[in-house]
């Protein structure tokens, strides 16, 4: 989707039991919107037959560079031209040393030497394998060449012992896509500050007040910064979600250390999107022991204002801040009062009793307002909503260097 739609992607699939995943891969790939052309070493073959790759993606899976079709009677070259990005996953010790060397005897290594299109490897071998200084050697030499070397990770291996060597998962290696094939898109060289989730402002050590927030919005504006070509640094409230594939995060806990990470990496930042849900109070005297109910017959709480975060980044020409108002009544006022009191260039507003587009849901339902006016946006993923928001933060930042 958006990024990937109508991409040419070449898969490049060796022989590894972690097989299974690549499978799954070029699936997500395909309903992402992407052209995918699967290349499959002969071992491959032995592990899942090309028609698999075929039902997945609706077009021809390659494993025999000697069979080309009469079209494309030089096939890897005809894979290679097209490409517009190649990944190989998973990637074998023998593929890497391969592509290390440059030798080139089946399919997939001859496709990856004769593309100019970016390379992104995902390993999958036995932990031993991995760490073999002929294997770190290889990994060294194609890093410096520019190839994303996605993985692998720590776990279970199929021998059955524990090490480093298993492939990344899915969700994993299409970031690593979506981040290389958006790197010329048109938010590339802006830095975009985002933030994401609630707060929590401790009442004692072991109760807090906070919010419902998912930090799934936050999240779909990160991801979708990074997919347009901007260096994105999140700054997430306490949510269970995986840090995204090549954003740089940091995790707070509080709207006053929100406020102190955010400020200073706004320095030198295009834009901010401030997605989180920021408590408005915390405990003026938070208790540093667990408070009894025992021998209290009730407990009053003295609040006081935390920070506010967006007030506190400084307004400059050509820095762009867009906030997002979390209403359950009145939205487009209360937003467009919000928008006026702190100064915006843009304000998403939603009305969070909304089943379908509130905390936690996959999808949002938002009124984008400017100084100009409003756009009612219909329901849509929450990725979607923060590509909208984005389109107007690129023309926003549009010929600002």
């Amino acid at each position: 989707m958006y990024n990937l739609t109508d991409r040419h992607v070449v898969l490049g699939v060796t022989g590894s039991i972690a097989i299974y995943k690549a499978a799954d891969l070029a699936s997500k790939l395909t309903q992402a919107g992407a052209l995918v052309d699967v290349a499959m070493t002969p071992e491959a073959t032995k592990f899942v037959a090309p028609i698999t790759f075929q039902s997945v993606t609706g077009r021809p899976a390659y494993a025999d560079m000697w069979a080309a079709p009469p079209d494309m009677p030089e096939l890897h070259v005809a894979l290679a031209r097209r490409a517009e990005l190649m990944i190989i996953s998973p990637a074998t010790a023998t593929i890497m040393a391969r592509l290390s060397i440059g030798l080139a005897e089946e399919l997939v290594s001859l496709t990856a030497l004769a593309t100019k299109a970016p390379l992104v490897v995902c390993p999958a071998m036995d932990a031993n394998m991995w760490e073999h200084p002929a294997t770190q050697s290889h990994v060294d030499t194609l890093w410096s060449r520019g190839i994303e070397i996605v993985g692998p990770e720590e776990g279970r291996l199929a021998s059955g012992q524990m090490g480093r060597g298993r492939l990344s998962e899915v969700d994993k290696m299409m970031g690593a896509v979506r981040r290389v094939i958006g790197q010329s898109g048109d938010l590339a060289r802006k830095k975009i500050v985002v933030s994401a989730g609630g707060t929590r402002e401790n009442i004692d050590p072991v109760r807090f007040l906070g919010n419902e927030s998912s930090g799934k919005m936050g999240w779909a504006v990160a991801e979708a910064a990074r997919d347009r070509g901007a260096m994105v640094t999140l700054v997430a409230g306490p949510v269970d979600l995986p840090d995204p594939y090549g954003i740089r995060v940091f995790r707070v806990r509080s709207a006053a250390e929100m406020r102190d990470v955010i400020v200073p990496e706004c320095a030198d930042a295009n834009a901010v999107v401030m997605a989180a849900a920021v408590a408005d109070y915390t405990a003026a005297d938070p208790s540093g022991k667990k408070l009894k109910r025992a021998g209290t017959e009730g407990l009053t709480l003295d609040l006081v204002n935390t920070p506010d975060v967006l007030s506190e980044i400084e307004a400059r020409p050509g820095f762009i801040r867009v906030g997002f108002a979390a209403e359950s009544h009145d939205l487009v006022a209360n937003a467009k009062h919000k928008l006026q009191a702190k100064g915006l260039d843009l304000i998403a507003a939603n009305d969070i009793t909304a089943k379908d587009a509130g905390f936690g849901a996959d999808t949002n339902r938002v009124v984008l307002i400017d100084k100009k006016g409003k756009e009612e946006l219909p329901l849509m993923t929450k990725y979607e909503v923060a590509w909208r928001i984005l389109d107007r933060v690129a023309d926003l930042t549009r010929g600002i260097a």
